[in-house]
């Protein structure tokens, strides 16, 4: 019978998942593949847009100067190199950050076209990597060594030259189950410090303050925390389910592996809906299909698409360099697994580090502990010559964080604002706990066009403030329809920052100490 002529039904009955026909993973492949390369490319968009007012030779955290420390620091370039993998140690101006990111996206669009091949996958992985460990600050997340590690057992996912989407080669068994077990360290390391780091997890009412707490808030965000306190006590049980048992079943027979995997990305939609946390959770999402077999897509996945899959599997020739290459690299990786996994039994745990140079095998979790009240630092210039109660101050808009009261929190993720996340750390902290803030007021005092264009727009177009200060609020989610018509309540806490200005001789020296002017 021609293959065109069956039926979904039939296709899907015909793509091996039985006991006496062990399972495929083309579909598997394609899937992960199409959205590591959507995620490589929204990250690498973030980049274009954000890196050089971030860390290019006018940033806020210059890259030259960081790498000369590491230098200093290590005893030479060459060791912070081998330190600090990257790129930006041959040439890091402003044209080799863009040049790099710009690469990087368009090749990351090449693969959510469908073509993707070892050498492909590999340089868009070294082009990242290369971003994030000349990223300081703005790229110390753990979802950007997440993207490094699952980026790097990507490339071994395809064979060395074919880059069509359903290749002659099969997908080796073993890089498949290496993805399950990151979905494993990442799912269960983030349960164990939950349940180790915050008391409130552990009685079931984090959830009483996380929505409203969380880094940037989104579109649905206060429907979510002005649910039922027994709402919010059962998406805590949900998150134990998802994150401290769903584990362990996605190394079983099918059945429990699918429902595991299930849960698990279940999960990772829900709280895609609950707020903006960058592309962290659709990349959590990207290991757990592995969980997945042939069978399972070919029943939902378009009738075209599960026959080409099909296909493929039918005129499939095994290579024996990609096998071998597959237990190279599950040997390495079971090497470097061992501290990572000792790091996450132990009592002392620690969250989103990595242990080696290349970032291969690294440790999870987020939101070990819920703050239980919500601190905003909000840039203010005024036109003034005094900062007395009578000056009139005007506040920079962030483009995700909340600002005016009136405003509905946006839907921003998968993009990030890599700005308005280091605010939301900083506001737990002081300003000279984050120098690079006094570097942001100066370039706000002289209207920096890339400071600028890091906020929702300047309120001092025509000419730049005479002072800026940063204030400290506490924002709460007001009341849906409320006769405001608001989102947010807020009082004001106190100074975070006093009132600079470009002539204030104790910002100027500093900021020289720095490097940051000359």
């Amino acid at each position: 019978m021609p293959l065109e002529s069956l039926s979904g039904h039939e296709v899907s009955e015909r793509v091996p998942h039985t006991p006496g026909n062990p399972p495929t993973y083309w579909l598997t492949r394609f899937m992960i593949l199409r959205l590591l390369g959507l995620i490589y490319a929204v990250a690498f968009l973030v980049a274009i847009n954000q890196i050089v007012p971030l860390i290019g030779d006018n940033g806020l955290l210059p890259v030259g100067i960081f790498l000369k420390q590491v230098s200093q620091v290590l005893g030479s370039a060459g060791a912070g190199f081998v330190r600090l993998p990257s790129l930006f140690w041959i040439w890091h101006s402003d044209t080799a950050l863009l040049t790099v990111s710009w690469i990087g996206f368009i090749l990351s669009c090449v693969v959510v076209a469908g073509y993707a091949n070892a050498p492909l996958l590999g340089v868009i992985w070294f082009l990242y990597m290369s971003i994030v460990h000349a990223g300081q600050d703005w790229y110390g997340y753990g979802w950007e060594i997440q993207l490094t590690e699952t980026g790097f057992l990507a490339i071994f996912l395809c064979p060395l030259l074919d880059m069509r989407p359903f290749p002659k080669r099969p997908p080796p068994m073993l890089i498949i189950i290496l993805f399950r077990w990151l979905t494993f360290r990442i799912m269960l390391g983030s349960g164990l410090i939950k349940f180790r780091g915050d008391k409130i997890w552990r009685d079931g009412t984090a959830l009483y303050y996380y929505f409203e707490t969380q880094p940037i808030p989104g579109p649905l965000t206060r429907w979510f925390h002005f649910l039922s306190h027994t709402s919010l006590k059962i998406g805590v049980w949900f998150n134990w389910l998802a994150e401290l048992v769903a584990p362990w079943f996605v190394f079983w027979p099918r059945l429990a592996r699918h429902i595991a995997g299930s849960v698990i990305v279940l999960f990772q939609f829900v709280i895609i809906l609950s707020g903006n946390l960058s592309f962290l959770n659709w990349l959590t999402i990207l290991p757990a299909l592995a969980c997945f077999d042939d069978g399972f897509w070919a029943r939902i996945l378009p009738r075209a698409l599960v026959r080409r899959a099909e296909a493929a599997a039918d005129r499939a020739e095994e290579s024996q360099p990609m096998i071998t290459t597959s237990y190279i690299i599950a040997a390495l990786i079971a090497l470097l697994s061992i501290q990572p996994a000792i790091n996450m039994l132990s009592t002392q745990q620690i969250m989103n580090t990595s242990f080696d140079p290349l970032d291969l095998v690294n440790t999870y979790g987020a939101f070990g502990s819920v703050g239980q009240e919500r601190a905003n630092v909000i840039f203010e210039g005024t036109m003034d010559d005094t900062t007395n109660n009578k000056a009139i101050w005007k506040p920079y808009v962030y483009k995700g964080l909340p600002v005016p009261l009136d405003k509905r929190p946006p839907q921003i993720a998968p993009y990030q604002l890599r700005l308005d996340w280091q605010m939301w750390f900083a506001a737990m902290s002081t300003a000279d706990q984050y120098p690079w803030t006094y570097n942001l007021v100066w370039k706000l005092l002289h209207n920096d066009p890339g400071a600028v264009s890091l906020f929702a727009g300047n309120p001092f177009p025509n000419k730049p403030p005479r002072y800026i200060r940063a204030v400290l609020y506490r924002y709460q989610f007001a009341k849906p329809g409320n006769p405001q018509g608001i989102y947010w309540t807020r009082e004001k806490i106190g100074d975070w920052m006093p009132a600079l200005s470009v002539d204030d001789p104790q910002l100027v020296k500093f900021l020289r100490y720095e490097g940051w002017v000359r």
